[in-house]
């Protein structure tokens, strides 16, 4: 039978590794199991990561805080967890696909969401190359500010594109919002975008970025040339384990967790993007320190000898 550790930390983005360094300096005996797709990963370089005044890009972030980890004996082994349950004794059992097994007496989620891209002419190279360029951003709450001023094209479905639409609009004065599908809008976000300046365009037949703009192309011919794109097309939670146990979620699959960052199951923290909550990495980092600290006042204390 596998040991069986205080915690398992599934996911090894800034939330999991900000929480397993917590447990670990709480002399917690914590295992980190990662798949390798953090969605930190995707950063070009944020200038709204807390304490890096000159912007920091997402795996230059990772790196710092897996080495942080490292000091206290922290190293994520790669695998991804496909199956969560429990034994008799309550007692979590996660499995991956090679046949590895972790027993943990808490687990904490940090599994983050996969978003919803676009279609761009070219693939994913090129779609890769328009997101590191910062020409296609996705979170107008990051980076908006970098923005500014600029030529604003916002992807979604109709009232989502009026909404974010709307949100940049305190940043630069060009701004459309561009259909990504069939849908209505409210009357009040109607006329709000009206009164503010944001048209809603159709669908786009074409989408091209390189690494100055992206271009939409229309059924009629016309282009407009954006210096920044936002596609806001959601995103799908990595939820499913929590799931299956049977833990509350939202409306997207995200997780519903209560003060402590504990989902509606026993001992089945939840923390990051996976959690109903503002997808940001302050929020992330600070849901990893109360989630830590609630795993560690609940478990038998070990005394120093």
């Amino acid at each position: 039978m596998p040991k069986t550790h205080d915690c398992l930390i599934v996911g090894a983005g800034p939330a999991g590794l900000v929480a397993a360094t917590y447990l670990a300096r709480f002399h917690r005996d914590v295992v980190v199991v990662d798949a390798g797709n953090s969605r930190a990963q995707w950063i070009p370089t944020s200038h709204n990561c807390p304490g890096f005044p000159l912007g920091i890009g997402g795996e230059s972030l990772l790196q710092r805080l897996r080495a942080q980890a490292a000091q206290y004996g922290v190293e994520p082994v790669q695998g991804k967890v496909e199956s969560l349950r429990r034994d008799g004794e309550g007692v979590f059992l996660a499995s991956d696909g090679d046949g590895r097994v972790w027993r943990a007496r808490c687990v904490v989620l940090a599994t983050g969401v996969v978003d919803m891209m676009p279609v761009v002419e070219g693939g994913q190279p090129v779609l890769e190359r328009a997101v590191e360029s910062g020409v296609l951003r996705l979170c107008a709450v990051c980076d908006g500010y970098e923005a500014s001023d600029e030529c604003i094209g916002v992807l979604a479905p109709p009232q989502e594109a009026l909404s974010h639409g709307l949100f940049l609009r305190g940043f630069s004065r060009k701004v459309d919002a561009i259909s990504a599908g069939p849908g209505e809008t409210d009357a009040d976000t109607r006329r709000a975008a009206d009164a503010a300046g944001v048209p809603l365009l159709p669908v786009p037949a074409r989408l091209e970025c390189d690494t100055d703009a992206c271009t939409v192309t229309f059924d009629d011919g016309s282009t407009r040339r954006y210096d920044t794109l936002y596609p806001v097309l959601g995103s799908e939670a990595q939820s499913q384990l929590a799931r299956e146990l049977g833990a509350d979620v939202d409306e997207d699959g995200a997780l519903r967790t209560d003060a402590h960052q504990q989902t509606s199951v026993d001992g089945l923290y939840a923390i990051g993007d996976v959690v109903s909550a503002l997808d940001q990495i302050a929020v992330a980092v600070g849901h990893a320190a109360i989630a830590a600290t609630a795993i560690h006042n609940r478990l038998p204390r070990r005394l120093r000898m």
